[in-house]
């Protein structure tokens, strides 16, 4: 049997699950969210929902991946009691991820797209509604960014994964904290910052309850398996608590800036919070358009958005890739040839969904975006989180025993036994309710 790849540090395991953690996620899609329902109310309840929800899952995952020492499809397997019936997750695992890929690709490329047009100057004619309804644009610069991912990836764990996103994620705070500091300078920053962090409390819903507990889930990968494959990376000198709450911290952190960077700059510009995924994209050009030095800020903005989208698709499609390798057996190299083809396949949707291959699954102005992001975001997701909550603390699963020993192994900080009725009542109950909800008060037509 070949010997299981290994990171080469701590901190890139650290680096490695924030970078799966952080990204579109958190640059893209939460500022949009936190404009659409309300601004600071909404920032309350999503980290309400990390702390009570996201962290308790995310332990669970890295304890189950490093317990099972395999991918996700092959961990619930091996975890279970004899004649257990789990075995299907794992491959609803790989599916998860592969929904997840087909759009997440995608908007990956339209960054890569934006930082390319502000490195050569062309942002004169730059606008989202033009690009999405390129198939031209959308075609290269999906292609481009899968095929960066697979030849990072087909090198071994250490020499390719984790030395490209270490350095990926320190570049990347960098930037962050640069442009930040130069958002707050702005005219309407104060504007800009009473809306995002004071919350009010009126505008706080069920549904706003919702976004953002599949906002957290979203933001952290969780739920399909993607922190489970870096658990069975790491060896057991470090608890897994600790290590979720600096993951956590640093996904938080970059998803707290990234809304300091955006609403300011959207107050002192007259320019709309509320305009949805177009948020990222057509407010920060007119920022940038309006700027002294726009051009180079707008290449280091949308350079920053590069870093943070490829160490999610990096980190994703090596879950991919781990999961179709051990099925398969394939070499890394062989794996990510026709992985990387059968996630540009799919991805075709999603980059051709706005000409070529409209397609209209839900309210009117939908399109195959919103349908893979429905089944990743809206089910995957949550119901994957509910599964590894009941198999981690109920005796028929993997069991609290378990999983506690195997959280607890190393220094750091412990699961604690009273936190037991957390782990096992309170965290499934409310993923169930708040899923519940959603669905029937989703905008089906």
């Amino acid at each position: 049997m070949e010997k299981r790849e290994r990171l080469g540090s701590r901190l890139g395991f650290i680096m490695l699950s924030a970078g799966c953690a952080i990204g579109c996620g958190n640059v893209w899609k939460f500022p949009w969210m936190c404009g659409q329902f309300g601004g600071g109310g909404f920032v309350a309840v999503y980290i309400l929902c990390l702390l009570l929800l996201g962290m308790p899952v995310m332990v669970m995952e890295f304890a189950a991946g490093r317990a099972a020492q395999t991918s996700p499809v092959r961990l619930f397997q091996k975890l279970e009691k004899p004649k257990g019936k789990w075995g299907f997750m794992g491959y609803a695992s790989l599916l998860g991820n592969i929904a997840l890929m087909a759009f997440y690709c995608v908007v990956t490329g339209w960054i890569l797209y934006y930082f390319y047009r502000f490195a050569t100057g062309q942002i004169r004619d730059l606008g989202f509604v033009l690009m999405i309804t390129n198939p031209g644009v959308n075609m290269t610069f999906l292609g481009v960014t899968v095929v960066l991912a697979f030849i990072i990836l087909s090198f071994n764990l250490q020499g390719g994964l984790e030395r490209v996103t270490k350095f990926m994620m320190v570049a990347l705070l960098l930037l962050l904290l640069v442009l930040a500091g130069h958002s707050l300078t702005l005219p309407g920053a104060k504007e800009g910052l009473s809306f995002y962090l004071v919350p009010d409390l009126k505008k706080i819903d069920g549904n706003v309850i919702v976004g953002a507990m599949n906002q957290a889930f979203f933001t952290l990968s969780i739920g399909m398996g993607s922190m489970a494959i870096f658990g069975s990376y790491i060896g057991k000198e470090r608890s897994l608590l600790g290590e979720a709450v600096n993951v956590i911290t640093l996904d938080t952190f970059v998803a707290l800036i990234a809304g300091l960077i955006m609403f300011p700059a959207c107050f002192s510009y007259g320019l709309e919070v509320n305009a949805g995924p177009s948020l990222l994209f057509d407010t920060m050009a007119t920022v940038f358009a309006n700027m002294a030095g726009g051009r180079w800020w707008g290449t280091l903005f949308f350079l920053f958005m590069v870093f943070a989208a490829m160490s999610t698709v990096l980190a994703v499609c090596e879950n991919i890739l781990a999961m179709v390798r051990e099925l398969t057996g394939w070499s890394r190299p062989k794996g990510s040839v026709i992985c990387g083809i059968g996630i540009f396949l799919l991805g075709l949707t999603t980059a051709l969904g706005y000409s070529v291959f409209k397609f209209q699954p839900f309210a009117e102005g939908s399109a195959w975006l919103d349908f893979w992001d429905f089944i990743v975001s809206t089910n995957v997701l949550p119901l994957g989180s509910l599964v590894f909550a009941l198999f981690c603390c109920n005796r028929f699963g993997w069991g609290w025993d378990n999983f506690i020993a195997e959280a607890n192994a190393g220094k750091g900080m412990k699961v604690k036994q009273w936190m037991k009725p957390l782990f096992q009542w309170v965290v499934p109950a409310a993923i169930l309710f708040i899923y519940v909800y959603g669905m029937i008060t989703f905008k089906w037509r």
